[in-house]
């Protein structure tokens, strides 16, 4: 595939790739259950997010790969390793896909009643698939200058919060910590409503993995992934910890509008900034076109790296002028299906692909530390020139990650609502394992210069 992405591109995927529609609105639900405590939630999260990319920087770095984490765990467990992380990856990103169309339908239909959602799911669908099946430098303008905006969004909403805080936004007085102390203290619900905030927190960070896999296409893949990983500290400290520590400190917890309307529209109307609803469902709408934008490019050059290992359908991975179009289209026509059965199906095959997709990133986190504990130590040997990016206090922090996904895990079979998405990524997780080891077997036994499957 091409080089196309300038670095100004992979920059700006990076910077912005961490303000999704997660964070927007689905922060209103963690905020709803743990209460100013979730500030204390996104930020152990977000420690554990960072270890996370440190690890996938300092393979991506060593061996950059359109594949990123997938290429990494065949490498480092095996093929089956690679296969599994890979497709659930896919799966997930496929979803996501459908799942973003149909929240920015809603928004354009609020604007225009009338407009059936369907056609606006598909109007987006064309637009970025299109994106996707030209050259990669359009879907690297688009991503720049939707990220452009998120950042300045976000950017703005903690300048006006802050200025809220200290007492001198006009209109406003400083809260001091009434929100925080008040209405039950900063943990009102408990050990239970943090861990809820703690779990909702952590799924809020998916898609940071997509600046690696962006870095292959890149002018200067090592160094674009390198500098991407070193600023995650900051980004994720500010855009996440930050916001919760506004929102919660400006607006009362338990205020229904947190989870109504979302966090930032609930803070921007209770300071009485004008038009704040619209100018949030807009920023939200960049966001939701974002992340399809985004996840159909990552599901395309996923599919087209698994089929290049001979894990996938061959036709899926041929490749048009540096662009992998068969597995662009397949991506994005998955994606619309999940659309459709969310209006013929919505109780039991969409509620189940919804469940499906619960845990996929902590399983694709879970394989990026066991394979970054084979790999640093085999580069090491090899070629220590390549770490240009070294996780820091090798190989405890890293034992340290996959012991709090392993809590997490935990946390998830204690929760009822998170039961169900456990035990059916965990199904899903299995029968792809299961898919991988066959597979491997199967091309293991095959004749010495046999075809890939």
């Amino acid at each position: 595939m091409s080089n196309g992405l300038k670095q100004r591109h992979l920059s700006m995927i990076a910077l912005g790739g961490v303000i999704g529609a997660g964070l927007f609105v689905g922060s209103g639900a963690g905020i709803a259950a743990a209460g100013p405590s979730i500030v204390f939630a996104y930020a152990a999260s977000g420690l554990l997010v960072m270890l996370v990319m440190r690890m996938l920087g300092e393979m991506s770095a060593a061996n950059p790969a359109s594949g990123s984490f997938s290429v990494h765990a065949e490498r480092a467990i095996g093929p089956w390793a690679g296969f599994t992380s890979g497709w659930a990856f896919w799966f997930l990103l496929c979803v996501a896909v459908g799942l973003e169309g149909i929240g920015a339908a809603e928004i354009m239909s609020g604007w225009l009643p009338g407009t059936p959602e369907w056609a606006w799911v598909a109007l987006f669908m064309v637009i970025f698939c299109g994106t996707n099946l030209a050259a990669v430098k359009n879907f690297g303008e688009f991503e720049f200058w939707f990220a452009t905006l998120k950042v300045v969004a976000i950017v703005v909403f903690l300048v006006i919060g802050v200025l809220a805080i200290l007492g001198v936004l006009p209109g406003s007085e400083a809260p001091g910590t009434s929100n925080l102390t008040g209405e039950g203290g900063f943990l009102p619900n408990g050990s239970e409503g943090f861990i809820i905030g703690l779990l909702a927190s952590v799924f809020a960070y998916g898609g940071l993995e997509t600046v690696t896999i962006a870095a292959a296409e890149s002018e200067r893949p090592a160094e674009g992934v390198a500098k991407a990983v070193r600023t995650a500290m900051w980004r994720i400290g500010v855009f996440y910890v930050g916001s919760m520590a506004v929102i919660v400190t400006l607006v009362p917890w338990d205020d229904p509008a947190v989870a109504e309307k979302g966090p930032y529209v609930a803070t921007l109307d209770h300071l009485g900034i004008p038009g704040s609803g619209q100018i949030m469902n807009a920023v939200v709408l960049i966001a939701l076109l974002s992340a399809m934008n985004a996840n159909i490019y990552g599901a395309s050059r996923m599919a087209c790296s698994l089929v290049a290992r001979g894990q996938g359908p061959r036709k899926l991975g041929q490749v048009f002028n540096g662009v992998p179009r068969i597995a662009v289209l397949a991506s994005s026509f998955f994606g619309f299906v999940c659309v459709l059965l969310s209006y013929w199906r919505p109780d039991d095959v969409f509620a189940w692909l919804l469940n499906m997709i619960g845990a996929v990133i902590l399983v694709v986190w879970f394989f990026t530390a066991a394979s970054q504990l084979v790999l640093r130590r085999r580069t090491e040997r090899e070629a220590p020139e390549r770490l240009v990016v070294r996780m820091w206090l090798f190989p405890g922090l890293t034992w340290v990650a996959l012991a709090a996904m392993v809590g997490v895990f935990v946390l998830m079979a204690k929760e009822p609502d998170t039961r169900v998405q456990l035990l059916s990524t965990g199904s899903l997780t299995v029968a792809l394992a299961l898919a991988g080891y066959l597979l491997q077997r199967r091309r293991a036994a095959a004749p010495a210069g046999a075809g890939k499957d």
